[in-house]
């Protein structure tokens, strides 16, 4: 993972896209030297469904391209802004 783009990406987040469909950030939290894994990250809500991800969750997630990363679970994700999307 390369974990500065990564961390920078989620610090900004706003929406984050996950295995195509589009989540409104409810929560997020960068890691720091406190952070353990079971820590949760970040928490997304599209209508009814509501996911969060642990520091876990984000160890070791392959960074695919075009912002999109691939966590170990095999859930694709990109933090977006909101003037990305459209």
């Amino acid at each position: 993972m390369q974990t500065m783009k990564f961390f920078d990406a989620l610090s900004g987040a706003e929406y984050v896209q996950i295995n195509g469909e589009i989540f409104q950030t409810e929560y997020l939290r960068l890691p720091d030297e406190h952070t353990v894994p079971d820590d949760i990250l970040l928490e997304a809500k599209a209508g009814e469904t509501e996911l969060s991800f642990t520091q876990d969750d984000f160890t070791n997630a392959q960074y695919i391209g075009e912002g999109l990363y691939r966590l170990k679970s095999g859930i694709q994700l990109r933090f977006l802004a909101s003037t990305t999307v459209h």
